[in-house]
């Protein structure tokens, strides 16, 4: 355990830096100095202030950046878990020249010719039961939104909804195999959207179009729908400031370039073999 009096000196600000640019140097030099192996997780935050002498909103930023620079990534029930410092590298250099959006992107492209179909199916195939459900799930963002929320899992349920109204149950199996993925790029869309309004209204008025084709069974208008809606949610992604790609984003945006599409399907589905 390191003495506490000689790691609140190491990260006293100078002239040059900050208490979040000190204490997230002082964890890079940790992780790939081996003090933090692979898989292990980092001390709690109540820890860090008082081991380091700041405030939780220093932690928070130093863990964010280190989010960002693909060194460690928070994991429900195992808290911030380091990664491979390698690996980190690896990424970094090979894509130092790309666009923090590609991953992003990718999964839209992805996305966008299974919502056009789902939506066609939906607007042929739908019950009123269906049609009901897929209005509280757009109402649901609504409300999430209204009381603060990001609106994440509201988001992706109303897509699970037009895809159980889709008749074809393969298209919500391969939906909730990719439920992490998807979780992510719809965090980064939706936390791009909401800050301004004119996106955040553009993306409720799409969601509308989606809802409103498969209300009255028009596949051809639902298919545009969909489309547009996915190709609408592509380029608002791109055309944002790269200072958008920092803190939880800019992680989540890695995750994405780095994620394979096997392994996802794989890891999802690791349970079900096991029963």
């Amino acid at each position: 355990m390191p003495d506490a009096k000689l790691t609140r000196d190491a990260i006293r600000p100078d002239d040059e830096s900050t208490l979040a640019d000190r204490v997230t140097r002082l964890l890079v030099d940790q992780i790939r100095g081996g003090h933090y192996p692979v898989n292990a997780r980092l001390p709690t935050e109540k820890f860090m202030t008082e081991l380091y002498g700041v405030s939780r909103t220093v932690v928070r930023e130093a863990i964010s950046r280190l989010k960002s620079e693909g060194l460690v990534e928070t994991r429900q029930g195992s808290g911030t878990v380091v990664l491979d410092p390698k690996a980190s590298q690896v990424f970094r250099l090979a894509r130092n020249d790309q666009s923090p959006a590609v991953g992003v992107v990718r999964m839209i492209e992805l996305r966008r010719g299974i919502e056009a179909e789902m939506a066609v199916l939906a607007a042929e195939r739908r019950n009123a039961t269906q049609m009901s459900a897929i209005r509280r799930a757009l109402k649901a963002i609504d409300r999430a939104v209204q009381a603060g929320g990001d609106g994440v899992d509201e988001d992706l349920e109303f897509h699970l909804t037009i895809s159980r109204a889709a008749g074809n149950p393969y298209f919500t199996e391969l939906l909730s195999l990719l439920t992490h993925a998807l979780q992510d790029a719809i965090r980064i869309t939706r936390h791009n959207e909401a800050r301004r309004a004119d996106l955040a209204a553009g993306v409720r008025a799409e969601h509308e179009a989606i809802a409103a084709a498969i209300e009255a069974r028009d596949p051809v208008a639902a298919r545009h729908a969909a489309y547009t809606h996915m190709q609408a949610t592509s380029i608002r992604i791109q055309q944002v400031d790269r200072s958008f790609w920092t803190g939880d984003s800019g992680a989540a945006a890695q995750r994405l370039a780095r994620a394979h599409l096997g392994e996802v399907i794989d890891e999802r589905a690791a349970p079900k073999r096991r029963r």
